[in-house]
């Protein structure tokens, strides 16, 4: 599946984002592979997937599209989701069809532009998924030519950090310049998710709602009256 194909096999669904915290006992690939089916046998249309060992497990458990990233802290840089060429070209390799990176205007360890990694993805033949803060960010994206502008680093960047989430002014705006604008981040809930559509997402991603256990436990069980660990 390629190009506006694989796009329109997205479009309107749900991606879940199937990774878990560094410590917890579903950081495995086979844990992620598992988490991977299960999101893809009850409807999502698409799985985001971190770190290459994990990208292998799940596109051999899964024949859905993966969005794939690495996340790798570059000392004197902030940017930490896919934001060099060669972590671009790993993340390809290991069976991701669409490469999700950091689309800010921040300074990348390698010095890649926005506009080097959108080559880079689709001289790889993948799709372009960028991941953006601020509407400068998804603008620039959308000139250098990616074919998915999403709202995943509002609310973690300096200059956005505190932001209200889900990100939907966010969303509206990159909607009206680009067809395919994803809401990523603080969808926690059902109505969030219509809210999103209704702001103009083409599709959403939801990771912890859905897929961080650890999370979930630890939130229930701190309101229960023995609290949490």
């Amino acid at each position: 599946m390629k190009g506006a194909t694989l796009l329109e096999s997205v479009k309107g669904g749900l991606i879940v984002s199937v990774q878990a915290e560094p410590d917890s006992v579903l950081n495995t690939p086979e844990a992620i592979a598992l988490l991977a089916r299960c999101a893809a046998r009850n409807g999502a249309v698409a799985v985001r997937v971190e770190g290459v060992e994990r990208l292998r497990a799940v596109r051999a458990a899964v024949d859905l599209p993966i969005v794939g990233l690495i996340k790798r802290r570059h000392p004197g840089f902030e940017p930490y989701i896919t934001s060099t060429l060669e972590e671009i070209d790993a993340v390809a390799a290991a069976g991701a069809e669409i490469v999700a990176f950091d689309a800010t205007g921040r300074p990348r360890s390698g010095a890649a532009t926005t506009a080097e990694l959108v080559c880079a993805v689709k001289d790889r033949g993948a799709i372009a998924f960028a991941d953006c803060a601020r509407v400068a960010d998804a603008r620039a994206a959308a000139d250098a030519g990616a074919d998915i502008v999403a709202t995943t680093l509002a609310g973690y960047t300096s200059q956005t950090r505190g932001c209200a989430l889900p990100a939907l002014a966010l969303v509206t705006e990159i909607a009206a310049f680009h067809a395919f604008a994803v809401c990523e981040g603080g969808i926690a809930t059902v109505e969030d998710a219509r809210r999103a559509f209704e702001a103009g997402a083409a599709a959403i991603t939801v990771g912890t709602a859905i897929t961080n256990v650890d999370a979930l436990v630890a939130r229930f069980a701190a309101a229960a009256p023995r609290g949490g660990r």
